[in-house]
């Protein structure tokens, strides 16, 4: 009888704790495989930068100028790092202020163990997005190449950082303003792609053309290592989008899946347009319009069907072959690698077609709560064009605020004789 009691008295109290374990939220812990991931990712994002912009810039200026645009890229990578350090990961990670974030990490100081809402320590949710902070400030330098001063770059792309990048990062990525309205934008589409296209459009217009531009051809010293360099930035995108679905299951894996897709398709499409429109393919446009379709999918990598992701990379590499002739032939805006017209216009381009392909009825992973196609597609526009204003109206400031401190252009002679050898004294090849 006692016996009994007691069994039934266990087993109460075991049923009990049990609901009660149930109800309690189950405590957060490091997921091994996300955290990897994101290391990785990062490793790759990097990797995108240095070496694969560099030689991918490198391989289309004339070879006197080479040497600088590996100093532009190396350069910007270690200031954006010490900055990112410092402050600009709290401005654009930290707080609940929906317009910019607080200085609660000055230094990397005080993050937490677990990155809240995720699986990964904070530290590697900071590095993995310190490399996007690399590479955007990076993505500008292709449209002033051969003529503007190492000096002003870096204090330009310091304050462009802190003014244009970070409070981007914040309003979508750390459920800021434009998040909370239902914008979306899964890799940067927006947040890397628009601010850094924009500001490359602004600059091309106030730095001015290259001497010879637009009469007389400036061609590229190496086609072939802009395809190697091309070749890295595929392979790295892999982490750019993969590494954005901040989780190791099928959303990382349909990120990269689509990220694939996209670039294929669009380097066939840019193929077949230049043999519609000069006659051959080139090597210099095959990559184009696999860097073009690798930006149209970047805000839709995670949302959409390897169908979707096929269409997005053909309509990106048309829209982007257009902006192209139409910047350099009918604006006569010497951007000169084509920052704006591949990775702005694809940027915003793919951010718009993001409501269309993330439905549901095409295949996607569903819109907002409570949007529909038109309503989704309405943000979109609306966050889009906030940013394209920000950017342009920031860099503006910030381009003519460097400048007071350091100038902007070399002078002729040093055009001339190349930034390798008046800049920094150096030559990237020796002929005998």
């Amino acid at each position: 009888m006692l016996r009994g009691i007691f069994r039934l008295g266990v087993a109460g109290c075991l049923a009990s704790c049990a609901s009660v374990a149930a109800a309690a939220p189950a405590a957060r812990t490091i997921d091994k495989a996300d955290t990897l991931l994101l290391i990785l990712g990062a490793a790759l994002v990097l990797f995108m930068t240095l070496p694969g912009l560099a030689l991918f810039y490198g391989g289309l200026v004339r070879a006197k100028n080479f040497l600088s645009v590996l100093m532009h890229c190396f350069g910007l990578a270690a200031l954006a790092s010490i900055l990112w350090f410092l402050f600009v990961y709290s401005l654009a990670f930290r707080g609940d202020n929906p317009f910019i974030g607080d200085l609660s990490a000055i230094g990397l100081n005080g993050l937490s163990a677990i990155r809240e809402g995720l699986t990964v320590p904070e530290n590697v949710f900071a590095l993995y997005q310190m490399t996007f902070a690399i590479i955007t400030p990076a993505l500008i330098v292709g449209a002033f190449p051969e003529r503007v001063r190492f000096g002003w770059l870096m204090l330009f792309s310091a304050l462009w950082l802190v003014l244009v990048y970070a409070p981007a990062a914040h309003w979508l990525w750390d459920n800021g303003w434009l998040a909370q309205w239902g914008a979306r934008d899964f890799a940067g589409g927006i947040v890397v792609h628009t601010t850094a296209g924009i500001a490359a459009l602004v600059m091309a217009i106030m730095i001015g053309p290259r001497k010879g531009f637009p009469n007389s051809m400036i061609p590229p010293h190496s086609p072939a290592m802009t395809m190697i360099g091309a070749g890295m930035l595929w392979v790295g995108w892999f982490g750019f989008n993969g590494g954005s679905a901040l989780v190791a299951d099928g959303a990382a894996g349909s990120a990269i899946i689509a990220t694939h897709l996209a670039a294929s398709s669009a380097a066939l499409t840019w193929a077949a347009a230049e043999h519609l429109k000069i006659g051959k393919p080139t090597s210099i446009g095959v990559v184009t319009g696999a860097v073009a379709g690798l930006a149209t999918i970047t805000p839709a990598a995670g949302y959409v069907s390897p169908t979707g992701a096929v269409i997005i990379g053909i309509l990106g590499s048309l829209v982007c072959f257009a902006a192209v002739l139409g910047v350099k032939h009918r604006w006569k805006v010497d951007d000169s690698l084509d920052v704006f017209a591949v990775h702005g216009v694809g940027g915003m381009l793919g951010s718009i077609l993001l409501a269309v392909f993330a439905s549901e009825t095409l295949g996607g992973t569903g819109l907002g709560t409570g949007l529909s196609v038109g309503s989704q597609l309405l943000v979109q526009a609306e966050a889009v064009l906030i940013v394209a204003l920000w950017s342009a109206v920031a860099t503006l400031i910030v381009a003519r605020a460097a400048a007071l401190l350091l100038p902007m252009r070399v002078n002729a002679e040093q055009e001339h004789d190349g930034l390798d050898l008046s800049l920094h004294g150096e030559r990237a090849y020796e002929f005998d």
